[in-house]
């Protein structure tokens, strides 16, 4: 299966340094205009299903690539939500430490569980066909970790993961996944 992973455009929570963990969040004029770069990149691609995280920004970014993909069946799923900040979501980012961050936010082991199970689902589905997830920065830091294999704070601290950012792996039944791509945005330029 060849899955494409890309995250949301850029929120209004994004230009003002809020935590936006399992809020919404309101895809700016800048994030609208990101997508709509980013879906006419993946225009060609002959996807066989797209699966988006539920939340807003996702969602909306989902449903702009859709449109250049009108048979193509859009699910909206829990998996692929953003890491659950808790008490931390819709705090400024600069008002929280990252020890307190990390420890009472949702474990990183959970997020792998959730996306382990996204993505076998929809290979079992799709094994030889073109897949799109959308997700966000965490989740999808927590996919890559899953499908390179390597430890999160490996991934964590290689992987910045821009908006609309696209990375294109091969995944495969023998679980040696190819990385073909990484956090290009080359469509912003």
């Amino acid at each position: 299966m060849k899955l494409i992973l890309v995250r949301h455009g850029e929120t209004l929570e994004n230009e003002q340094g809020i935590i936006q963990g399992h809020l919404p969040g309101n895809l700016s004029e800048k994030g609208i205009r990101q997508v709509e770069k980013l879906a006419l990149r993946l225009k060609s691609e002959k996807l066989a299903a797209i699966y988006s995280s539920d939340l807003k920004r996702a969602s909306d970014t989902a449903k702009i690539i859709a449109k250049y993909h009108p048979q193509t069946p859009v699910f909206f799923v829990k998996e692929l939500r953003e890491r659950d900040h808790k008490r931390f979501s819709g705090m400024k980012a600069d008002d929280v430490t990252e020890e307190e961050f990390e420890s009472k936010s949702e474990p990183w082991t959970d997020m792998q569980k959730r996306t382990k199970k996204i993505l076998d689902r929809a290979y079992k589905k799709h094994p030889n066909s073109t897949v799109l997830f959308v997700g966000h920065g965490a989740i999808n830091i927590a996919l890559v970790s899953i499908i390179a294999n390597r430890p999160v704070q490996e991934v964590k601290q290689e992987l910045i993961s821009f908006n609309t950012s696209v990375s294109i792996f091969e995944i495969r039944e023998d679980k040696n996944h190819k990385v073909h791509l990484l956090n290009c945005v080359k469509h912003l330029e």
